[in-house]
């Protein structure tokens, strides 16, 4: 059973980092307009993504997240020049979310803005983490051992 909740608990932040990034794709797309809008909503596509990885493979590092991240939101967006994805969207509402429907060059760009921000942001959580855990694991020690520096 505690093999189970440790599973579940270190899935649970890029499941809620998961949530969150579709909560501000829909922020962003009903606040804003124009391009800030559609390249926001590129590059939180990725981030979105990028937190998929993360739940699936809990253990990998930022860079080959964000690696993995990138790549696969280039294929979906050259898989567009096909027409498959535009075909596919307009007889399916999801299918046009997850694929789009239109190759655009910028979105190559912004793409890789939204893999450096959540390699970003998983680096510093990983590095906070384990600057918490050493600091319990002193406190730990200096409490098993009174008197012990």
């Amino acid at each position: 059973m505690d093999d189970l909740w440790g599973r579940l608990r270190v899935r649970a932040v890029p499941l809620l980092a998961a949530g969150a990034t579709v909560a501000a794709g829909l922020g962003v797309r009903a606040g804003l307009g124009g391009d800030v809008a559609k390249y926001a909503g590129d590059a939180l596509y990725t981030v979105l993504v990028y937190a998929l990885v993360v739940l699936v493979a809990p253990r990998v590092r930022p860079g080959r997240a964000a690696v993995v991240a990138a790549g696969l939101s280039w294929a979906v967006e050259l898989f567009q020049i096909t027409g498959v994805p535009d075909e596919l969207g307009r007889r399916s509402g999801l299918a046009r979310l997850v694929l789009g429907s239109t190759f655009n060059p910028p979105d190559l760009f912004w793409y890789l803005v939204g893999a450096a921000f959540a390699a970003l942001v998983h680096r510093v959580l990983r590095t906070a983490k384990a600057a918490w855990t050493a600091r319990a694991a002193r406190t730990a020690r200096r409490t098993a051992a009174p008197g012990a520096a």
